[in-house]
């Protein structure tokens, strides 16, 4: 039935994103063949979705990038108090840990315009987000926007025991930055954040 088909190729498609956001996080450069035999499909289906290495990089960042902008869209529309939104969206983010992807992967592949474009999206999100809370009084004023990529990167480097206890981690330490986010700081910062420039320069292939 083809319904059964559609259902069964989204599956496969699903099940192999999983496998490579799993084996190019572990090892950017690991080959395409990793991810068929992670995933348990032939590597003619894999290739039958995607033309190669590259393609899948692709489809594996916009997928993070969809999943970003879906957390950010729905704390904005959260009209609980703006820090209660600001947070849960963080702690959300710990969780789909989208930012491995770009720890590990930016540099290694060219982005489409349709991932540029996706990316502008997240970021105006992000913008939208931070500013209602920096604006209500909750966030320090000489905090910025771009801050939050490198705190959530930093978070998604931390790995220490199994699964269960690096996600525990990951969640104690992003309570112990969102605390140094709140208010009045008692200490300045004592250097600017990443200019737009810099966090964008790291996806230019190298």
């Amino acid at each position: 039935m083809p319904g059964g088909r559609i259902a069964e190729a989204a599956r496969n498609d699903a099940k192999i994103l999983e496998s490579a956001r799993a084996v190019f996080v572990a090892d950017p450069e690991a080959p395409i063949a990793a991810v068929a035999k992670h995933a348990g499909v032939g590597i003619g289906a894999l290739y039958r979705r995607y033309s190669g290495k590259e393609a899948l990089l692709r489809a594996l960042c916009a997928d993070g990038l969809r999943r970003y902008i879906e957390a950010a869209e729905s704390a904005l529309a959260d009209e609980q108090d703006p820090w209660d939104a600001f947070a849960a969206f963080m702690h959300r983010e710990v969780d789909a840990d989208a930012s491995s992807l770009t720890q590990r992967l930016a540099g290694t592949f060219t982005p489409t315009q349709e991932l540029y474009a996706a990316a502008a999206r997240a970021g105006e999100l992000n913008v939208a987000l931070f500013s209602r809370a920096q604006e209500a009084g909750a966030i320090r004023p000489d905090a910025s926007v771009n801050d939050l990529g490198p705190i959530l990167e930093q978070l998604a480097s931390l790995q220490i025991g199994d699964a269960a206890r690096a996600r525990e981690l990951r969640h104690r330490y992003l309570t112990l930055f969102l605390d140094g986010l709140r208010g009045e700081p008692a200490v300045r910062l004592p250097a600017p954040a990443p200019t737009d420039e810099e966090l964008q320069a790291r996806w230019r292939p190298r």
